[in-house]
């Protein structure tokens, strides 16, 4: 007798187009950009592919490693990555991810790589990070035009070009963010590193950064203190003629998640930088770029509650317990459902925070204000509920998802880091309430946004008056920026849920999360919810010939090899 054949346990899922989710369409083509289908199923099919689930596994098994010296003793500050970081990275850049939507004359650019971001982020988030940095530097980088029109074009270039060079010698670059400090963390006004005037226009830049994303990227945007007072300088890793810049790399942050990504602690010893924007006004000018990250988090939770719940669902389809699949069985078909209607309302309101970004670039006002409170709300929100959705997913897989074979304990780790990142829960809530007080209008817009779909509705006409009814009463409205932020977010969620999702999914998201006694636990939807006709919305098909492809064969070895790393200066 064989006591160790292989019975009652799922298929691999690999192989599918993670871009055939009917929300992410559906919202899509509602916020104008159904152009970007083709390429989003390209995006999606080599997401989904069993090729890059390798990737994405080697580089959080394998994570990267700084060298500060050579082995005579001189100073390299060189960040050491495994080779699948370099594919991703290359496909990532390839496809757009970065800051591409810039240089695209399509009006709803950033709505089309906000649903490649929702695709390929349920891949490997660690590498997103530079990626996003990219993206957002551009908006702040525009504050000097001369700056803006010798990196523009490289950091919104197809080509991921790595190596320790004058970045005008380059292919492409990559950007990033070094802000805080250890005494002051969100709170930016606390900066210590001091900006002397070096001649020619350029600024000398002493001191320490306490977290610097992506320290092997090109150009850095840095907070300092000049002559004028705090603000903004572009930084890059080498200047003009290949000497490098005096940026000293003291050691990598040790995470909990993010694992495939560098963080690192910076030393600017006299570091040469060029000034962004107004002087002074550096905190409003590096805002341009923490906005655009925000979007960025919000749409990596989202991402994540979608590849969370496809795992859960393709499990209990292929899971026997009890005398029947998982799937059918009444309390998980509650539980799975439940994980569905919360990934559809974080996909939809990720998608219109794109749209109205879109918009707003175009001289909408209207959008412009509804971005500036629904950007800080959906992103207080959905990564609040990130770890908590990763968490359920989880469990559905029972044992097997609490081994990290399954690549479900990645999802957990990874999932705090976006509420953190950008502004922590309490900073995005806050700046809620700095919209609504200095941006009067955007609450405006956010409850006519709402009020389009109030109308079909009673239980969303209930929750908006709800919402109403407690900005008028007495007492700090600072003491509840959470309860508001939350409130504003779910009716907003509702009303695009009741325009552009599944009958089945708005009814349950608005009979648990406006009308019922949700408890916050997954599993609580009404006995009346229609369950397999939502947990369906999770379902892929896998395999070639209906929506995958088959994988390409690995171009840098296999697991047997996984540990060859090879050596990227500090743009790797």
């Amino acid at each position: 007798m064989r006591t160790h054949e292989v019975t009652n346990q799922p298929p691999a899922l690999v192989d599918y187009d993670v871009a055939a989710d009917p929300t992410l369409l559906a919202g899509l083509h509602a916020f104008g950009a159904g152009w970007a289908e083709p390429k989003l199923h390209e995006v999606g099919r080599l997401a989904g592919s069993g090729h890059v689930a390798e990737l994405a596994r080697a580089v959080n098994e394998h994570p990267p490693v700084l060298h500060t010296h050579d082995r005579f003793g001189n100073r390299v500050d060189e960040v050491e990555f495994h080779p699948y970081w370099h594919e991703l990275m290359q496909l990532a850049v390839a496809q757009g991810l970065h800051a591409a939507a810039w240089r695209t004359p399509r009006r709803t650019a950033h709505t089309a790589r906000t649903a490649k971001l929702l695709v390929w982020g349920q891949t490997d988030a660690g590498h997103l990070c530079p990626v996003s940095m990219t993206y957002a530097a551009v908006p702040a980088l525009r504050h000097a035009p001369e700056l803006a029109a010798r990196f523009e074009p490289l950091l919104g270039s197809a080509v991921y070009d790595f190596g320790l060079r004058d970045p005008e010698t380059k292919r492409g670059l990559l950007a990033g963010m070094s802000l805080t400090e250890k005494q002051g963390g969100s709170d930016l006004r606390a900066t210590t590193t001091k900006a002397a005037p070096a001649g020619g226009g350029a600024f000398r830049l002493v001191g320490h950064k306490w977290f610097t994303s992506a320290p092997m990227s090109d150009l850095f945007l840095v907070l300092a203190r000049g002559p004028g007072g705090l603000s903004c300088f572009a930084v890059p890793r080498v200047l003009a003629g290949g000497e490098r810049n005096a940026i000293e790399l003291q050691r990598l942050k040790d995470k909990l998640g993010n694992r495939s990504n560098a963080t690192a602690e910076v030393e600017y010893d006299g570091a040469i930088g060029w000034l962004v924007g107004e002087e002074g006004r550096g905190i409003r000018t590096i805002m341009e770029m923490v906005s655009a990250t925000r979007l960025d988090a919000m749409t990596a939770s989202a991402a994540g509650m979608r590849w969370g719940v496809v795992q859960a669902v393709h499990h209990a389809r292929h899971r026997r317990a009890f005398g029947a699949r998982l799937s059918d069985q009444p309390l998980m078909a509650n539980v799975l459902a439940d994980l569905v209607v919360e990934s559809e309302a974080a996909t939809l309101l990720g998608l219109r925070v794109a749209a109205a970004t879109d918009r707003a670039a175009a001289g909408d006002e209207a959008e412009a204000a509804l971005r500036r409170i629904a950007l800080p709300a959906a992103k207080y929100w959905i990564c609040k509920r990130g770890p908590v959705h990763a968490a359920e997913a989880l469990e559905c897989l029972g044992g097997n998802g609490y081994v990290e074979e399954s690549q479900m304990p990645r999802l957990y780790r990874e999932a705090p880091v976006n509420s953190i990142w950008e502004g922590s829960g309490s900073v995005a809530a806050l700046d809620v309430l700095r919209a609504m007080a200095t941006c009067p209008e955007s609450l405006d817009a956010a409850v006519d946004e709402v009020a389009v779909a109030s109308s079909e509705d009673a239980r969303l006409a209930r929750a908006l008056q709800a919402f109403r009814k407690e900005l008028g009463e007495a007492g700090e409205l600072e003491v509840r920026a959470r309860r508001l932020a939350r409130r504003l977010v779910l009716a907003l969620q509702a009303s695009l849920l009741l325009r552009y999702g599944a009958p089945a999914v708005a009814d349950a998201f608005l009979s648990s999360r406006l009308d019922g006694d949700h408890g916050g636990a997954f599993g609580e939807l009404s006995s009346r919810v229609d369950l397999h006709a939502v947990m369906e919305r999770a379902e892929v098909h896998t395999g070639a010939g209906e929506h995958g492809v088959p994988a390409p064969e690995p171009e840098v070895g296999t697991r047997s090899g996984a540990s060859r790393v090879t050596r990227a200066h500090a743009t790797g």
